[in-house]
């Protein structure tokens, strides 16, 4: 009985309120909808090509400081769980000698109360948490970001 009262409850909220603001999916002009879907909702369109993965092995400068560096180059098939992480193979302390991969900062081996471990901290084992490849990817919306130093110099040169 109370699943039936609370059902007629939500009915008669939802009717009114479709009511009151006299609302419905048809009232609203296609050229009013602000979107970057490309095709309309009851079609099912070609998905586009999957953009191709930077692979410059091309350090990248950061935007900001703290950024987390970026992935300059393909990582398909890295293999990175609770046994294995293919991206210590190049990036640990032992291997850069070998690999010339930059070593992994210092604070991946720092616990939260910033005490230094002899292996890289848990919270810090998946990479692709805050680390990620660049793509060959059309821009979608324009990026009006400015970097610390342009804004510093355009500071300056006010005064």
């Amino acid at each position: 009985m109370k699943t039936l009262k609370f059902v007629t409850f939500a009915t008669l909220v939802s009717l009114s309120a479709a009511a009151v603001f006299n609302v419905s999916a048809a009232s609203v002009p296609d050229e009013k909808v602000a979107t970057l879907r490309q095709a309309p909702l009851d079609t099912n369109p070609t998905p586009p090509v999957m953009p191709k993965v930077r692979n410059t092995d091309i350090k990248q400068v950061r935007n900001y400081p703290m950024q987390p560096p970026v992935i300059p180059h393909k990582i398909d098939g890295y293999q990175v769980d609770l046994k294995v992480n293919k991206c210590m193979s190049c990036h640990a302390r032992k291997r850069t000698g070998d690999s010339q991969a930059p070593m992994v900062s210092v604070t991946h081996y720092m616990d939260r109360e910033n005490n230094f471990l002899a292996d890289l901290s848990p919270r810090r084992y998946f990479c692709t948490q805050c680390h990620v490849p660049q793509l060959d990817a059309k821009t979608l919306v324009d990026n009006e970001f400015i970097d610390i130093d342009h804004l510093i110099k355009a500071e300056a040169t006010k005064h």
